[in-house]
């Protein structure tokens, strides 16, 4: 079962993931929602739509915009809506 990990924790842990660009995309329901923290950062992607970032942040740790996610992906990318993917420090693992 994939798991996000970051720092030692594991933060999301899913077995119903879709794998986008070669990124894990969980359920934002199997996330800890007590380490994520809001982030102004916005990028674009061509066929995805517009991203929104949240940054991580727990014992004092902080990573910022860590977690993105598709509020509103556009059509092709409809099979993200509702999901998170990670980079930077965090692993993700099966």
């Amino acid at each position: 079962m994939p798991k996000a990990v970051w720092n030692g924790t594991v933060i999301a842990e899913s077995d119903d993931t879709v794998v986008v660009e070669r990124n894990h995309y969980f359920p934002r329901a199997a996330v800890r929602e007590d380490i994520l923290r809001e982030s102004d950062t916005h990028t674009v992607c061509p066929w995805k739509g517009t991203a929104s970032y949240y940054s991580l942040e727990l014992d004092g740790i902080r990573s910022p915009d860590a977690v993105w996610y598709y509020p509103e992906p556009k059509p092709d990318a409809a099979m993200i809506r509702d999901r998170v993917a990670f980079w930077k420090d965090v692993q993700v693992v099966d």
